[in-house]
């Protein structure tokens, strides 16, 4: 049985959160072993913040290339048919040739850092329309406006996604809305179910 996806449960979370809402989207909830929930939470939140309290800056990268590390190795000794690759720099983009546009088309999804007034990690979960389906785990209802009122805010698929976010976002080396920032910064995890993931000749052409 899937379950809904989850909203982080304060302003710190977001890499946990969008972790553990990847492998919620992935399996189903009888396929989850507990290892999966308590390394995820263990490797996360390990940031200090300005003050010294630890978590309160959030999730490092070092954290996520770790945590993709030791799920592709879970897969990889069978005890789930996961796999997980950690993407670094100029391979963290979206369009024509890019690792996440092909993963989201073969049945997979990417855990993404990019911005929301800070830096901060989603859900990208499907392609559609020339526009990315992903599930921001930062919960909103009042609509985006002025130059951002493009994202669309679509609470109606739980299981699935809560925004659908144009192409031209993503690319800008800025910290607006949704930007994936500086090239040498960018940060991504793909992963798959191995079970249901498509092969590329499989995949469907998307590109224009």
């Amino acid at each position: 049985m899937k379950t809904p996806l989850h909203y982080q449960i304060s302003e710190y979370d977001c890499g946990p959160t969008s972790m553990l809402n990847a492998m919620s989207f992935l399996f189903s909830r009888e396929e989850l072993p507990p290892e999966i929930l308590r390394n995820t939470m263990l490797y996360c939140l390990d940031c200090y913040g300005k003050e010294g309290h630890p978590g309160k800056s959030g999730t490092s990268c070092m954290a996520m290339m770790f945590l993709s590390n030791w799920l592709d190795g879970f897969g990889r000794a069978g005890l789930l048919p996961v796999s997980s690759r950690y993407l670094r720099g100029e391979e963290v983009f979206i369009g024509e040739g890019s690792r996440l546009n092909d993963a989201l088309c073969r049945k997979g999804v990417a855990v993404v850092r990019l911005w929301f007034e800070v830096e901060h990690y989603v859900l990208m979960t499907g392609v559609k329309d020339e526009e990315i389906l992903l599930f921001d785990p930062y919960y909103q209802e009042e609509p985006f406006k002025g130059a951002e009122s493009s994202v669309r805010i679509d609470l109606k698929h739980p299981l699935w996604y809560n925004r659908r976010v144009p192409f031209s976002f993503f690319n800008r080396e800025t910290q607006e809305l949704y930007a994936l920032g500086e090239k040498d910064t960018r940060e991504a995890v793909l992963l798959f179910n191995d079970t249901t993931k498509l092969t590329a000749e499989k995949s469907i052409e998307y590109f224009i």
